[in-house]
C-alpha cells in the first residue's frame, strides 16, 4: 500500500522528549519566577525593587536554560530513541529478508523480557514455523511429483511396447494400464482430500466416532475376512464436531492400513472408542510385525511407507496416515502413533469432546 512520507518514529519520540523538557522547564522557570517576584528565594529571604528589574533579569537566564534544554531534549532524545528502537531495527531488518524468501533468519534478541523481547521471540517462532511449513510443503510437492510421474512412465512404457509389439496380447496390456491408472485416480483424490482437510473447508456438524467407526469397519470387513484377520470394535459414545466425509474417511485410513500391514494371516484388527472428560479418543491396533520407534515416528509423513512392514497389492499411494494426520489437524486434534511390543502399531487419534443436550 503506498502512504505519504511521513516523520520517522524516532524523530518524532525526539522530538517529543524534546517538548516535555522544555515544557517541564517552563513550568520550573515559571514557578521560580513567581517566587522571586513575592520575594523570596531558597535559602534568602529579599524584597525586589520591582517587577520589570526581575524580568530584565530573570529574562536572559531564563532563555539561556530554555534553549540548553531544547539542544539537551533534542540530543540527548535523539540518542535515547535510538537506542530503544534498536530492537524494532533488527525485526525490520529480519521481516525484509523473510520477505525476500530468507526463512533462515533469526532475531535472536538477547537481554530481560521484555515488549521487545516478546516481540522478536514471537517473530522467530513464526519464522520458524513457515520454514518448517516450506520446508514440509517442497518436500511434498517432490515427492506428489514422483508418485504422478512412475504411473504416467510406466503408461508411456506399456504404450511404445505396444506399438513395437503390434501382435502383443491386447487383454494383458489393456489389463496393466487399468492397474495403472486405477493407482493416478486414487493418488490424485487422495491428494486432494489432503488438501481440503489442510484448507478446513469444510462444514462442521455433530458426529459420533463410534458410529463412524462401526460403519468404516463394515465397509472393510470383506478385505479382512479375505485376508483371514478378525475385527473387534468397542467403545463408549464419543460425539465431536466436524465434518462425518472426513472423519469417516480417517477411520476407514486407519482400520485399512491396520489390516494391510497386518499378519499375513491369523491376524487381528482393534477398534475402540473412548470419552473423556473434555476429548473423545479413537484407537486402532493390529497385529504385525515388530516396527521400530524411531520409523514410526515417519509414518504419519506424506509418501512415507514403512519398509519393515508387510507390503501388499492394496498397500495403497502413501497417503493414508499422512491424510489422517491432517484431518485430525482440521479438527483441532492429535495423531500418535506407539510400536506394539507384540509387533503391530497402536495409533490414536484425539479430538475435542462436543456437548450433548
Amino acid at each position: 500500500m503506498d502512504r505519504a512520507p511521513g516523520l520517522s518514529v524516532r524523530l518524532k519520540l525526539t522530538l517529543s522528549y524534546a517538548a516535555f523538557l522544555m515544557l517541564a522547564g517552563a513550568v520550573l522557570l515559571a514557578v521560580m519566577y513567581l517566587a522571586l517576584s513575592r520575594g523570596v528565594h531558597p535559602g534568602v529571604l529579599f524584597l525586589v525593587r520591582s517587577h520589570s528589574d526581575l524580568l530584565r533579569d530573570f529574562a536572559p537566564i531564563a532563555a539561556s536554560v530554555m534553549a540548553f534544554l531544547l539542544v539537551l531534549g533534542l540530543v540527548g532524545g535523539w540518542f535515547l530513541a535510538g537506542r530503544m528502537l534498536a530492537p524494532l531495527t533488527r525485526i525490520t531488518d529480519a521481516t525484509r529478508r523473510a520477505a525476500s524468501g530468507s526463512l533462515s533468519h533469526r532475531i535472536a534478541l538477547d537481554g530481560r523480557a521484555d515488549e521487545f523481547r516478546e516481540l522478536a521471540d514471537a517473530f522467530d517462532a513464526m519464522l520458524a514455523r513457515l520454514e518448517a511449513h516450506v520446508a514440509e510443503q517442497r518436500r511434498f510437492a517432490a515427492n506428489a511429483s514422483h508418485e504422478l510421474r512412475t504411473p504416467l512412465a510406466i503408461t508411456q512404457s506399456l504404450l511404445d511396447v505396444a506399438r513395437n509389439d503390434p501382435d502383443r496380447d491386447a487383454r494383458e496390456l489393456i489389463a496393466r494400464l487399468y492397474a495403472v491408472n486405477a493407482r493416478a485416480i486414487d493418488l490424485s483424490e487422495a491428494l486432494l482430500l489432503l488438501s481440503r482437510a489442510d484448507q478446513r473447508s469444510f462444514a462442521r456438524d455433530q458426529v459420533d466416532l463410534s458410529l463412524v467407526a462401526e460403519e468404516a469397519t463394515e465397509t472393510l470387513l470383506p478385505l479382512a475376512e479375505k485376508r483371514r484377520l478378525t475385527i473387534e470394535t468397542s467403545g463408549d459414545l464419543t460425539p465431536t464436531i466436524g465434518s462425518h466425509a472426513l472423519l469417516l474417511q480417517m477411520t476407514t485410513n486407519l482400520v485399512h492400513n491396520a489390516i494391510v500391514h497386518n499378519l499375513p494371516q491369523d491376524g487381528a484388527v482393534w477398534v475402540t472408542t473412548s470419552l473423556h472428560p473434555r476429548a473423545v479418543s479413537l484407537t486402532v491396533e493390529n497385529t504385525g510385525e515388530r516396527v521400530k520407534p524411531q520409523l514410526a515416528s515417519t509414518l504419519a509423513e506424506p509418501f512415507q511407507r514403512g519398509t519393515e512392514r508387510i507390503r501388499t497389492d492394496q498397500a495403497g499411494v502413501g497417503l493414508g496416515l499422512a491424510i489422517v494426520k491432517s484431518i485430525a489437524q482440521a479438527h483441532d486434534g492429535t495423531l500418535t502413533l506407539i510400536p506394539r511390543d507384540a509387533g503391530g502399531l497402536r495409533v490414536t487419534v484425539q479430538l475435542p469432546a462436543a456437548r450433548v443436550a
